[in-house]
């Protein structure tokens, strides 16, 4: 069904997924579509996007918290080292969506992170690399236009597949795309088109030495 911007209670036109969950309205303002080159963060919103897989993404979402906390804050090198008994605890841990495929998946993608991090230029300038680096902007009316994927997310996800991702499929890997703003795919008249649009990589802050005080002057 083809779908335009919703006006929401506060004045403002949004995508119209979100509905009125605060939770989905708040996600949709603050975090789908704006740009992130965090490493870590980029690898754990692949692989909860990859427990969405047949699941609505608010089911993730109200568990985000509880599968943070499961699966130490996503940290790569330590769910790389699960082993048997942790899986265990994983299937048993109500909080999470206890899927032991998605569960396995997730630590052998943890592997493929650790190593593009150790091989290459690390795994966000890898990936940012399939858009130039900044954020393939996108101009869709509504709903009807946006695709579940492109020819782009089929070639990333062949690529993460070869490397030892799993539960990457061009599907999945699209709506990835969208939500770290390597497209923005917000509606062209929802309120956060044009400033995710504008977003770039923040630069690095090079910090400046200060001047040694001890240090006797010429």
């Amino acid at each position: 069904m083809s779908r335009g911007p919703r006006l929401g209670a506060d004045g403002l036109n949004r995508c119209p997924w979100p509905g009125d969950d605060p939770l989905y309205v708040a996600y949709h303002d603050t975090e789908w579509g704006v740009p992130e080159y965090d490493d870590r963060a980029l690898f754990e919103k692949l692989i909860l996007d990859g427990f969405q897989a047949g699941l609505s993404w608010i089911t993730i979402l109200r568990k985000r918290d509880n599968f943070r906390r499961a699966f130490d804050d996503f940290d790569p090198a330590k769910i790389a080292r699960y082993d048997a008994d942790k899986i265990a605890a994983l299937m048993n841990d109500v909080g999470i969506v206890r899927n032991r495929a998605k569960i396995e998946g997730a630590i052998g993608s943890a592997k493929a992170w650790l190593k593009i991090q150790e091989e290459g230029p690390g795994f966000s300038k890898w990936l940012w690399g399939f858009v130039g680096g900044a954020p393939k902007v996108n101009a869709f009316k509504t709903t009807a236009g946006v695709p579940a994927s492109t020819p782009l997310s089929v070639k990333i996800s062949k690529e993460l597949s070869a490397r030892g991702f799993k539960f990457v499929g061009p599907t999945i890997v699209y709506a990835f795309m969208q939500a770290v703003g390597m497209v923005n795919d917000h509606l062209v008249d929802c309120h956060c088109h044009a400033r995710c649009g504008a977003m770039t990589k923040p630069q690095r802050r090079i910090a400046t030495k200060q001047p040694n005080r001890t240090v006797r002057q010429r």
